[in-house]
């Protein structure tokens, strides 16, 4: 009878493709992801409450070597002035206008722009209004997310008060990836 037989080809040849994508998953292998305007980790800083969402990292799609996010920033928001020790950057303008400082230099950025920050550049913008200003980040290697994720709680939970010194540890604990000029 080769029924059985046949059977248990198809069945271990089925177990194998089974252990395969399950040792691809364990080793964090994706098949990609398509995500709308508003799909990710959607996330709110402790500090500023102002909305983010962190779209691809080893988290977010199995990503190990890049990082990308989409942030609003309302009229006078800002990120302060900082630099990246060991991945470059690209900030998009999605929409609004920034004022940035990109490290000696001073421009004003609108829809569409794009800003590259090599790594170890200083770089800040401020949102000057009078729109929301909607940029998308993108970093060549990881590190940055994970200093998100401990300055900011996810969308619905709820938003501990950041202290300075709460935040001035977690600033310090993240230097070897990112240094802020004022703690």
């Amino acid at each position: 009878m080769r029924a059985p037989k046949e059977y248990c080809a198809v069945a271990l040849l089925f177990l194998v493709i089974a252990l395969g994508f399950a040792s691809a998953f364990a080793q964090g292998i994706s098949s990609g992801l398509i995500l709308q305007a508003d799909e990710g980790e959607r996330r709110i800083r402790r500090a500023a409450d102002f909305p983010f969402i962190l779209k691809v990292d080893k988290k977010n799609g199995g990503s190990t070597d890049m990082v990308m996010g989409m942030e609003d920033l309302k009229p006078g928001q800002g990120i302060p002035m900082h630099r990246h020790l060991h991945g470059d950057e690209i900030i998009f303008i999605h929409k609004g206008a920034a004022k940035v400082t990109l490290g000696e230099r001073e421009a004003r950025a609108t829809e569409g722009a794009t800003i590259y920050v090599p790594r170890n550049v200083r770089i800040g913008l401020t949102n000057p209004g009078p729109g929301t200003l909607t940029i998308v980040f993108t970093f060549s290697k990881p590190g940055f997310e994970e200093y998100l994720r401990e300055t900011s709680s996810l969308e619905g939970q709820s938003l501990p008060v950041l202290s300075s010194e709460d935040r001035a540890k977690i600033r310090k604990k993240h230097e070897w990836h990112t240094v802020y000029e004022q703690r």
